[in-house]
């Protein structure tokens, strides 16, 4: 019965998962934390209609995310669930996770054929929703931490970037860290390399909405990025994604400058599977297998890290690639933030 009654809460949380999304495209969250509504308040609200807003609204209180008055009518979001589910300049929204999600399920089919061939499936054969959903996953925790806590962890950056560096984020995606960094920075700057055409596309068509001028985008293999010497080059959430992690770290040493650094953003992970048998190893293994690691075998090499690796491996892989010191700058409870020195 123990085992049924997990279940029975694990097959909840996945099918709240498609209620979760429809509250975010539809606008509920925000909504409903602007003010306490009834059912039919929030369907006025949004434009949407009342049995079916009901309905949301009774497995969203079900589920602990919206609170209920005891007369089961006025809903209200508190302040830690707005800003998980509501504030998009919150830097703890989750909500974004859940559009990569959806994309799990769409490429289970796929997926199992790699299970079965022992091949790969490339990023950019992934649902759609795939790289929407890790950018929104990803932003908040770039626009909170990156500029923030992360860059001032490193000896010596800051100063650099307020005086004016070049900097070179690879495996940059939809291009928001690149941007976050542009922004913060503008006297440097700044090229995002990504492989993924579509990515690019996004990365430069948003720049050029935000007006930034210290910002590029081009397609390049990490292997192959060029461009002046850097003083600073990233790999945001991306090296374990990479058939050949060691091969992109010692191209990335080739294109520092002497006194240059490689930041390398990566999922918090300890360094054995004991360690990681918690809720945060428990999404990240679920990544792992459905997008990482088919990621990774798609390539060349296919080193296959997977999105747990552990500092111990990822500083193998630093070290491999000939930088002779590493060392993690800081953390938070799902990423370490690593140093490497040429």
């Amino acid at each position: 019965m123990q085992m049924i009654e997990k279940m029975v809460g694990d097959m909840g949380a996945a099918a709240t998962g498609a209620l979760v999304l429809l509250g975010d495209r539809l606008g509920l969250y925000r909504a409903l934390a602007e003010a306490p509504a009834t059912a039919a308040e929030l369907a006025d609200r949004t434009g949407t209609h009342e049995p079916y807003v009901r309905e949301w609204l009774s497995n969203q209180a079900a589920s602990g995310y919206v609170e209920v008055d005891d007369a089961g009518e006025r809903f209200h979001m508190n302040a830690e669930q707005v800003a998980v589910l509501a504030d998009p300049d919150s830097p703890v929204l989750m909500t974004g996770g859940y559009w990569s999600l959806a994309s799990l399920f769409q490429d289970e089919p796929r997926i199992a054929d790699a299970f079965r061939t022992g091949g790969g499936v490339p990023w950019g054969d992934h649902s759609g929703c795939l790289f929407c959903g890790v950018e929104k996953f990803f932003r908040p925790s770039y626009r909170g931490h990156l500029v923030a806590d992360w860059i001032p962890a490193l000896e010596g950056v800051r100063e650099k970037l307020e005086r004016g560096a070049r900097v070179a984020d690879v495996g940059c995606g939809r291009g928001t860290s690149t941007r976050v960094l542009a922004e913060a920075f503008p006297r440097s700057t700044f090229v995002g390399f990504d492989y993924h055409e579509a990515s690019v596309e996004h990365a430069r068509a948003a720049a050029r909405e935000e007006g930034l001028a210290n910002v590029s985008f081009e397609r390049s293999l990490a292997k192959e990025f060029g461009g002046e010497p850097y003083d600073l080059v990233c790999f945001f959430d991306c090296l374990h994604d990479m058939g050949d992690p060691a091969g992109a770290a010692a191209h990335a040493r080739a294109r520092l400058k002497p006194d240059g650094t490689l930041v390398v953003v990566e999922p918090q992970a300890g360094d054995s599977l004991a360690e990681n048998l918690n809720p945060v190893g428990r999404v990240y293994y679920a990544f792992s297998t459905m997008v990482c690691m088919p990621t990774s075998l798609s390539q060349e090499v296919a080193a296959g890290l997977g999105a747990q690796a552990g500092e111990k491996r990822l500083r193998e892989v630093l070290t491999g690639g000939g930088f002779r010191s590493v060392r993690r700058a800081t953390e938070t409870p799902f990423n370490m933030v690593l140093e490497a020195r040429p």
